[in-house]
């Protein structure tokens, strides 16, 4: 594409050489490439272009890559990708073998740290800045933080630690109001109503000016002159200011998609000694009607028309449901029959669609914004007094509130259903966002159910059976995108916690009962979760006699196991093959095989999952199988192999 100044910016050190006048153009431009190149490569559109102007502010006055800068919420950076030596080969973002989703250290010296999930900034930099002044480095450290990010536990506990230690750390609170959702919770209202008074700063800057020059502003002068300026902020605000409270100096709210007023805010910031934050107001998706309009649609819109808006949509008739459909729908159905079921999750609403049941239901569904510990303890304290709460997590963000598990649920032996959504490989968002280390973690639990639909009918019997009385902590996990079936919606039936059951007698994957046809087989396949559903479609492949030599289990459930089964299949089996979409230690094949060492069994075992010893990077989910090895060729030619 022809850009007059972006064609000439391979690096920041381009970008500086320009005057302030032009920069409204760079961003116009770097604006439009991003939208141009969303429209064909998809990835996360609205909050790239909300901050536009303040990468390029951000670039044009640090001095990057030596200065600092932390992003938080990486699908915020697409711009700081461009800008920083990765243009070309920008439609390789979110491809197999190409560029990361995410700022990535090991991609760039400008990505300061990885930041897939959010509110790890504020931490990350504060680390750099305090160990920078340990090495004796001159370097500024910025932490971007905003898309709701602030709402996260992490990011009040690198606040609370800023002052603590002697650091020039600067903080930018990109408030749009908006994480993939609306934000929600008392720091959003906050952030509505905080301003300062530009007088205020202005006597104080003078101050500390004065003081510097006259060579009175060490350590301890600086820290009186914050406690002084505290209380007589105090005395002449009407609302006080959580920040300032902190010793950390808070200028704005400045409009943040002013590029030229970015840059002199910056400047005037850059060399200000001690911690402070800068707050600014941006407008996700600003500078693209469509993403303005509707920021949650454009979060991530796939393809689309980038001169009219219209989105490329996939036809979807006679198509199975997304499994997070059939989990909201589901939930509204068993909520109208149980009074006391509630949903909760961590600012996904929408991309886990417990939206439908905020719709329905708007007093039993609660978005407690981007803090999934908080999410299980509030979980928590509902079961407690009564309620049936289903609490939705991405399952990799999940692994974030780890403790609030065991501690808060567990231990308790509270009855909170856990509905893991993206669980498995997830695709183009790479390895900060795999669902790949549920299973195992959470198997060493006491007092945690585990199960795994293989298809929605599936998921719907689950969800029903995890909340009849006595079921205790339930945890169900299922994957991205679509089912296999387009008749789900059937009547509820409750399952037997802890049983399998044998699928192969038919291939058809929109049948749910199967019947076995198998008798005295060699090998038996074991599966969990909707990755059945590849082993069936690798049984398919088999002629019809290698097919009665194989015999494949739905367990269903990974705790309780089903023992009947392995006792069988390490009676009868030379060969057990498992086949999981999480990491192969500790999960299934890791129970199967514990179950086997302790009862004497010795069939031949292979498991097959993803790897331990690497994470799985960014890719289709069809791509992303093969690399692995569960996708239904590769269980075809091990199922052959050891025929």
């Amino acid at each position: 594409m022809d850009y007059k100044y972006l064609n000439n910016i391979e690096y920041p050190a381009d970008l500086r050489k320009l005057s302030v006048e032009v920069l409204p153009d760079v961003c116009s431009e770097l604006r439009d490439d991003i939208v141009k190149e969303l429209s064909v490569n998809p990835g996360h559109l609205a909050s790239s272009l909300g901050v536009t102007e303040l990468t390029v502010a951000l670039h044009y006055v640090f001095d990057t890559p030596y200065d600092r800068i932390v992003w938080d919420v990486g699908h915020q950076a697409y711009g700081h990708k461009i800008l920083t030596g990765r243009r070309k080969v920008f439609c390789t973002n979110r491809k197999l073998g190409g560029l990361h989703p995410f700022p990535c250290p090991s991609e760039s010296e400008y990505d300061t740290f990885t930041c897939g999930h959010a509110s790890n900034s504020i931490s990350a930099a504060l680390g750099m800045a305090v160990a920078d002044n340990l090495n004796g480095e001159k370097r500024h450290v910025v932490a971007v933080i905003g898309d709701g990010s602030m709402s996260g536990g992490l990011a009040f506990e690198g606040l609370n630690n800023v002052s603590s230690s002697p650091n020039d750390l600067l903080i930018i609170l990109n408030d749009n109001n908006m994480s993939i959702d609306r934000s929600v919770g008392g720091m959003k209202q906050y952030l509505l109503s905080l301003n300062t008074n530009e007088s205020y700063n202005k006597w104080r800057n003078t101050v500390a000016t004065w003081l510097k020059n006259h060579g009175l502003m060490d350590e301890a002068t600086r820290k009186k002159t914050i406690r002084l300026g505290n209380a007589l902020k105090s005395a002449l605000s009407p609302k006080a200011n959580v920040f300032e409270g902190m010793n950390i100096r808070y200028f704005g709210p400045v409009d943040g998609n002013d590029v030229k007023e970015m840059v002199r805010v910056l400047r005037q910031l850059k060399n200000m000694s001690g911690p402070k934050l800068l707050h600014i107001h941006t407008i996700k998706g600003k500078g693209y009607k469509p993403a303005e309009e509707a920021a949650t649609v454009w979060h991530a819109p796939g393809k689309f028309n980038p001169e009219t808006g219209e989105r490329v949509k996939e036809s979807t008739s006679n198509q199975p449901p997304k499994y997070q459909v059939v989990f909201g729908e589901t939930l509204v159905e068993l909520a109208k029959q149980n009074s006391k079921i509630v949903g909760v999750t961590p600012a996904m609403p929408t991309g886990c669609s417990m939206n439908i049941m905020m719709k329905v239901m708007p007093d039993r569904a609660f978005d407690v914004g981007i803090a999934e510990g908080h999410a299980v303890t509030f979980s928590a304290g509902m079961a407690k007094e009564g309620m049936q709460p289903f609490c939705n997590i991405y399952s990799a963000f999940a692994q974030r509130a780890y403790d609030n598990i065991i501690h808060d649920v567990a231990i308790e032996g509270l009855p909170v259903v856990f509905c893991l959504d993206r669980a498995g490989i997830v695709g183009e968002d790479g390895s900060t966002h795999h669902g790949a280390f549920d299973l195992a973690a959470l198997r060493p639990i006491p007092h945690l159910t585990i199960c795994a639909p293989m298809n929605e009918q599936e998921l719907r019997n689950m969800m029903y059976t995890a909340q009849l009385p006595g079921q205790g902590a339930v945890v169900i996990r299922y994957p991205r995108g679509n089912g296999v079936m387009t008749e789900w919606h059937t009547p509820f039936e409750a399952l037997q916690v802890g049983k399998g059951r044998i699928v192969n007698g038919n291939v058809d994957l929109q049948t749910s009962n199967l019947k076995p046809q198998t008798s005295n087989p060699d090998i038996a396949v074991l599966s969990i979760g909707t990755i059945g559903n590849n082993v069936q479609k690798a049984l398919g492949m088999l002629t019809e006699e290698e097919r009665k030599k194989v015999v494949h289990y739905d367990m269903r459930y990974l705790k309780p196991i089903d023992t009947e089964i392995l006792q069988k299949v390490g009676k009868e089996c030379k060969c057990v093959i498992t086949v999981e979409d999480g990491v192969k230690a500790g999960g299934l094949g890791s129970a199967v095989l514990e179950y086997f060492a302790d009862n004497n069994l010795h069939p031949k075992v292979l498991r097959l999952g993803l790897p331990s010893v690497e994470f799985v990077e960014h890719g289709t989910v069809d791509e992303l199988q093969h690399v692995v090895g569960i996708d239904a060729e590769s269980i075809k030619q091990i199922i052959v192999r050891n025929s």
